[in-house]
């Protein structure tokens, strides 16, 4: 993709699961709402492991490159083949599974967007005041057409532009997912990485590269991405926290104390 360019995007949804929607009109109790139903400031053990950010990638001559798309194509039984331009820049498909966790917004005047309005490439650059805040199927899949110049942030980017989420792009990080010796590993794409050249040199197996659209959560939080009640409603929820570690603690020590008044009370004088 070259600078001026705007790389071509096509999807597909391969998920039947319902979205969870609710609406969010920067109102306290439904900001409430939208952060507690599925958020959590306590990070979570992780069971899968994970990998360096970065990784080096061989530099193909034009022949090398023109072997490989011919040996992948050779190796897939679709129709998303990949296709080599005279220029010497491949186009090709990358299927991202989407891993979400919270909701996403989008502007309240509108409805949640569906595979149509995707492909009709509706923007998100006006400013919104208003959102309605809905969750992803769930394991949805999505099979995007692109240049092998296309990076891993203009991937993202694209994707929150086609269904129109307004949500900060940072808030949201591209994944490597490859399975070694029965375990998975995640790496977390820097945002210049190409995810077709990816593709093109682990080839088309799905335990050896497959790519995964999550919350970008690894690492400090980049609190600067967060819109002012988000923060404000991030202070409640330690608050809120806070206040119900502190009354566990009171009532462990209570029941401690009673139980040591009692052992007092039954022990004969003298």
């Amino acid at each position: 993709m070259g600078e001026a360019e705007t790389p071509s995007f096509e999807m597909t949804w391969s998920s039947t699961t319902s979205s969870g929607y609710c609406s969010q009109e920067d109102s306290d109790s439904e900001l409430e709402q939208y952060f507690t139903a599925r958020t959590s400031l306590v990070r979570r053990p992780r069971r899968d492991q994970d990998e360096p950010v970065h990784r080096e990638t061989p530099d193909l001559s034009q022949a090398e490159t023109e072997q490989k798309i011919k040996d992948y194509n050779g190796q897939i039984n679709s129709n998303l083949f990949m296709s080599l331009n005279k220029d010497g820049s491949y186009t090709g498909f990358i299927k991202v599974q989407l891993k979400l966790v919270r909701p996403v917004s989008v502007p309240s005047s509108k409805k949640p967007p569906t595979l149509q309005d995707a492909r009709r490439g509706t923007g998100r650059s006006t400013a919104v005041r208003r959102r309605t805040s809905f969750y992803l199927p769930k394991d949805a899949i999505k099979h995007l057409h692109v240049l092998s110049r296309t990076r891993a942030r203009e991937v993202i980017e694209a994707l929150l532009r086609k269904f129109m989420v307004v949500d900060d792009p940072r808030k949201f990080a591209l994944f490597e997912r490859t399975e070694r010796h029965g375990q998975v590993y995640f790496r977390k794409l820097s945002d210049d990485e190409q995810p077709l050249k990816l593709r093109l040199l682990a080839g088309p197996s799905e335990k050896a590269l497959s790519f995964v659209l999550k919350e970008n959560d690894s690492g400090e939080v980049n609190w600067d991405a967060f819109s002012m009640p988000e923060l404000h409603n991030f202070l409640r929820i330690l608050q809120r926290e806070e206040e119900e570690h502190l009354r566990q603690i009171l009532q462990k020590y209570s029941r401690c104390r009673q139980k040591i008044q009692e052992a007092l009370h039954a022990c004969p004088l003298g």
